[in-house]
């Protein structure tokens, strides 16, 4: 059974005639079918007669993403890495001075960084990196409405009441993850990450698993997931792959750019998905990436190809070169080890920290099609 789509028509002459001029009237042309989609879609649950608390729970949604997008529009092309970690985390802490000491040198690096802009592992990222450098993605809760003072009333903060909304940007905004010990909060957003790049809902990304030298936090959750999952078939072998554990604040960072030092994003065009890199990949490299990875391959081979004309529309990162090929949509922790695989195999090598759009869904599977 198919997702539900929006349907960009009401059903009624009049109603229609007015969304046609409304659209036409505010905003950009281009986009004037998603935006009827979203109308439609709203007076729909109004003719539902869906409750109260429902639409309130959709109008705030769509509120927080403005306001969320707003905060992050200006930067958009800069990577961001992302640092999950508990509030309680206290100064004194040796996680703490960890965080503060990646911050460093993830800016050093000329990344930003997102953090939950609260206290404990949130401030520490925050120190290290620098205010300039730093975005808070704050949740409203019964006993804490702001942020900590470090990043409060600055305009990279974005505030949310639902941790929904919060998560998808965290996701959504960032090209790298470091994870360091916190309470079921950072549980909670370590597996659904993990889950989101494991499934193909989220694109490939690196991710990081950091803690002091001396802590089992990280090395026990990984132990049950060895002997818990894995050993009971719960996830592949391949899945393990998805997470790199340390407790080295500099090969943390290291890891995070490096992944984007041959690998620059990807997209689908058509059938085919398309990887951009920094620089060309060789015949040699491309030979054993065909040999490596012809299981991840439906038909065809990974293969060098000009830009499309799909990107050339969008302007997509047309300087670049690409090489594509026609994946079988299932194998993503694969197509993670492909992108290191790429950066592996790379005769140079070119670490860039702005343009990494990812889009990993296929076009033929809108599913906001009429």
């Amino acid at each position: 059974m198919s997702a539900p789509r929006a349907r960009s028509m009401y059903g009624e002459g009049q109603v229609d005639r007015l969304l046609s001029e409304l659209t036409a009237a505010v905003g950009r042309d281009n986009n004037d079918d998603l935006v009827r989609r979203m109308i439609v879609t709203a007076l729909d649950m109004d003719a539902a007669e869906v409750d109260r608390l429902e639409l309130k729970i959709a109008s705030q949604s769509m509120v927080e993403m403005l306001n969320a997008w707003r905060v992050f529009s200006p930067y958009r092309g800069r990577a961001k890495c992302t640092i999950f970690g508990s509030a309680r985390t206290s100064p004194d802490h040796p996680d703490y001075e960890l965080a503060r000491s990646f911050g460093a040198k993830i800016a050093e690096r000329d990344w930003m960084i997102i953090s939950g802009a609260g206290p404990g592992i949130m401030t520490a990222c925050i120190e290290g990196a620098g205010v300039e450098n730093s975005f808070g993605v704050n949740i409203v809760l019964p006993f804490e409405q702001r942020a900590s003072e470090i990043i409060d009333r600055d305009p990279k903060l974005a505030t949310f009441r639902y941790f929904f909304t919060r998560k998808l940007f965290f996701m959504k905004e960032s090209d790298g993850f470091v994870l360091l010990p916190g309470g079921f909060g950072t549980l909670d957003e370590t597996f659904e990450l993990i889950t989101l790049i494991q499934t193909g809902k989220a694109y490939p990304a690196p991710i990081v698993m950091l803690d002091h030298p001396g802590s089992n936090y990280w090395s026990s959750l990984l132990r049950f997931v060895e002997e818990g999952l894995l050993a009971n078939g719960m996830i592949g072998d391949v899945d393990t792959s998805l997470v790199f554990h340390t407790h080295d604040p500099e090969a943390a960072a290291d890891y995070i750019a490096d992944y984007y030092s041959c690998f620059h994003s990807m997209r689908y065009v058509g059938r085919r998905l398309v990887i951009r890199t920094n620089t060309p990949v060789s015949s040699e490299a491309l030979a054993r990436l065909n040999d490596e990875f012809g299981d991840i391959i439906v038909d065809g081979a990974i293969e060098p190809i000009e830009v499309t004309n799909a990107e050339v529309e969008t302007d997509d990162h047309v300087t670049l070169p690409r090489i594509a090929l026609e994946f079988n949509d299932r194998s993503f922790a694969r197509l993670n080890q492909l992108i290191m695989r790429i950066n592996e195999l790379a005769e140079s090598k070119a670490r860039v920290t702005t343009g990494m759009f990812h889009d990993l869904e296929p076009e033929n599977a809108d599913m906001l099609s009429d």
